[in-house]
């Protein structure tokens, strides 16, 4: 036999209300306790028991009528004897819960003024109601510190941090003024869900000074010693500290770098030559680099300044993630787990130092894209599991499953607030151009969720002109929004083919090389998803695909020699800088790196400037960044006279009938010097056909799969070459290699 002593709320707004207990499995036996008493918090209802664990709820009595509330609760005795709850939810607390505050809206306009430059104070609410949640630790300008945390279920939350000797009433030695206990705020759908704190710091300068987390009682799982008590990191922290096993939270002002991209515009989306690559597999084999620079953000940064990526063409670094992921740095470790979606990669560096990273491309023309894996979370340290307990499988963050274990809510608005901050921080604090986001198919991520994400960012002009790219498998037409606006999708359709061709065989079982769909991948796949150029991704290499060697050699054959090899690789590459759309190479592409997908480990060849591979690759992606004959874009460039086909399998028998070979003219402007002519062949034996030059004249050719020579100043072309053609428009008997690729120009007339 113990005592009970349970206190239910004024809020329920019953005036006489009585308490109603049973016990699971034995519904019939139960019974109805009156008010023993009324406190400063509501009725108090006090008996004794002889079972550990009962359920109960509050009802009303109006003569023969009862009103019940919504709420079934369930008490267990390592609740302890004294227990309160609350109108809105059935949690039972072992703690009287806090008292609401007030509403952040009239907290707002205090902090607004203090947020210091460079700095983003948490302000989505997807419903448009104009909540400024204020989430995160944010640095004032007047010396304070601003603690925000999300949690509509808990009675209690406590700031503990090196700076009150991680103190609270759940310490093995209390010490009661130390305590920070926050307040609760009228936050999301005005509802209490907000904690709040703001507080001074002894160094708020020293982020290793100010570690912090959050002790949230109620509302989370049960610890060892049986209490609804949690240690919780912040999900809105920028960088856990170097304890890997606690993984505290640290304090970081991101005012305190000086930048100097002032003059940095991020470019538009058909000007868009993406290289995606690892920062520590980019940069951990470099021979090029000091050891201590090796794998991080600041061996990336030498490689920027030395002007690698310059040379190369490139025009925006696409980053795998960057954000903390658990496990231990490797060849095969792509951090596509993360274990939060504001912290930064501490393997990798600080957070000025990737803020220096972004700083630099800026300053060397190079936009900077930031891998979001927004679907699910790491399986292992997930500071987001059971954060916020609702009675489902992990939580209130998370719905489901996916193919790499849980899966993020992103159909909860609340859900969606935290990831569009989490964009709007990358923005505003790091400076990043865009975001590509990871396996976001409709069958793993609300899609609503990223047409509000779009609205957010780009529409309600926080970053009008944020890239935006999806790895959405198979592709998918809703997220093309209007066309020009909408999302750059990796095109599953433009890789999957140029594969098969490659490889001169089916590839993953359903997609052969055929002259099926041919003309479709290349004019940038409009007939599977396309609304506009601006939202196709065209590659033949990522980290999730085997490297064009690599995947042809598979096929067997006269494909294992390396000559074989080498020159479907060219092509692979050849096709994806001349096709409509943005094109995207994998680090190591650009000099032919044979490898399985999912590796991250990169072998540099020694003196590029003596590789032949490299020096035609970049050759060939400086062509596409100087001509825009090369990046004709729109909704429909045939139909607006920027581009016709010259061969195709559908057309005339001198034309490429029946064959895999294709070829097309760009009319990107008004003048005869900005006419181009692409072919390409992708049969294993030549092919003859007939070209209908669109203009008389000498035609200079700037590429095949061998060979890229420019015309003045980047090369030492001219009409006088042999290699030129000269034409009166009509061009019979052109001989197509196999494997082959040609880019040629006009360049004056008979």
């Amino acid at each position: 036999m113990h005592r009970v002593k349970i206190h239910a709320p004024y809020s329920l707004n019953f005036k006489n209300p009585f308490l109603h207990l049973w016990y699971p499995g034995h519904n019939e036996a139960y019974q109805d306790y009156p008010v023993t008493d009324w406190d400063d918090y509501g009725a108090v209802f006090e008996f004794k028991q002889i079972r550990n664990y009962f359920c109960f709820k509050f009802g009303e009595k109006n003569g023969s009528q009862v009103t019940w509330e919504e709420q079934e609760r369930c008490y267990g005795q390592h609740l302890g004897p004294e227990v309160w709850t609350v109108s809105h939810h059935n949690e039972v607390y072992p703690q009287k819960p806090a008292v609401v505050a007030g509403s952040v809206r009239d907290l707002f306009p205090e902090i607004a003024p203090l947020v210091r430059k460079n700095q983003y104070l948490p302000e989505t609410d997807v419903r448009g109601e104009g909540v400024v949640a204020m989430l995160g630790a944010t640095y004032l300008q007047d010396g304070t510190t601003l603690f925000g945390f999300y949690h509509p279920r808990a009675a209690r939350v406590y700031l503990v941090g090196n700076f009150n000797n991680w103190q609270s009433p759940y310490h093995e030695r209390p010490e009661p003024e130390l305590f920070l206990p926050m307040q609760l705020y009228l936050g999301y759908k005005n509802e209490p869900n907000l904690w709040l704190l703001r507080t001074e710091l002894p160094d708020p300068t020293d982020p290793e000074k100010n570690a912090y987390q959050y002790l949230v009682v109620g509302g989370v799982p049960l610890n060892e010693k049986q209490q609804p008590v949690k240690l919780a990191q912040d999900p809105y922290a920028r960088r856990y500290g170097t304890d890997y096993n606690r993984n505290d939270c640290l304090v970081i002002d991101p005012s305190a770098y000086q930048w100097h991209d002032q003059d940095w515009v991020t470019p538009p989306v058909d000007r868009l030559i993406l290289y995606e690559f690892n920062v520590y597999g980019f940069t951990d084999q470099d021979p090029d680099l000091p050891a201590e620079l090796a794998g991080t953000f600041r061996g990336t940064i030498h490689r920027i300044k030395e002007g690698y990526f310059e040379d190369l063409g490139i025009t925006a670094l696409a980053l795998m993630p960057t954000s903390e992921a658990p496990t231990a740095l490797s060849d095969n470790r792509l951090g596509y787990d993360p274990s939060g979606f504001m912290t930064i990669e501490r393997d990798f560096g600080t957070c000025d130092e990737f803020r220096a990273l972004v700083d630099t491309a800026h300053q060397h023309g190079l936009a900077v894209i930031v891998d979001q894996v927004f679907n699910h979370t790491s399986n292992y340290f997930n500071p987001l599991w059971q954060l916020i307990q609702d009675g489902t499988p992990g939580g209130f963050y998370f719905s489901g499953s996916t193919p790499w274990g849980n899966r993020v809510a992103t159909e909860k608005e609340e859900v969606q607030n935290m990831l569009i901050d989490a964009c709007k921080m990358f923005i505003r604090e790091y400076h990043v151009d865009g975001f590509r986001f990871d396996a976001t198919h409709s069958s793993w991520m609300d899609h609503t969720f990223l047409h509000r994400l779009a609205y957010e960012i780009k529409d309600k002009g926080f970053k009008p002109d944020c890239i935006l790219i999806a790895e959405n498998l198979p592709n998918e037409v809703d997220l093309n929004l209007q066309g020009y606006n909408g999302y750059a999708q990796w095109c599953d359709a433009f890789h999957d083919k140029i594969k098969a061709l490659l490889r001169e065989g089916v590839f993953r079982d359903w997609i052969d090389d055929s002259t099926t769909y041919l003309g479709s991948i290349f004019y940038f796949s409009k007939d599977f998803y396309a609304a506009h150029t601006n939202n196709v991704i065209n590659y033949c290499e990522s980290h999730d695909e085997n490297s064009v060697p690599y995947e042809v050699a598979t096929r067997g054959d006269g494909l294992i020699w390396e000559p074989a090899k080498e020159r479907k690789s060219r092509l692979g590459l050849f096709a994806t800088m001349v096709a409509l759309g943005q094109p995207m190479i994998y680090m190591g592409q650009e000099f032919g790196v044979e490898r399985p997908r999912n590796r991250i480990d990169l072998d540099w060849p020694e003196f590029l400037e003596k590789n032949h591979y490299y020096q035609w690759s970049s050759g060939l992606i400086r062509l596409r960044r100087r001509y825009p004959g090369l990046r004709i874009y729109g909704y429909d460039p045939c139909q607006e006279g920027a581009f016709a086909w010259l061969l195709g399998p559908w057309l005339g028998e001198k034309y490429g009938q029946g064959k895999k070979v294709i070829g097309w003219t760009t009319n990107p402007g008004p003048e005869p010097w900005e006419r181009m002519v692409v072919l390409l062949n992708f049969e294993p034996y030549e092919v003859m056909v007939d070209l209908e030059f669109p203009l008389p004249g000498y035609w200079v050719k700037l590429a095949d799969i061998d060979r890229v020579n420019d015309l003045p100043p980047a090369g030492e072309n001219s009409i006088d070459l042999p290699t030129t053609i000269k034409t009166t428009g009509h061009f019979g008997g052109f001989t197509l290699p196999s494997s082959s690729g040609f880019i040629y120009k006009w360049e004056s007339g008979l």
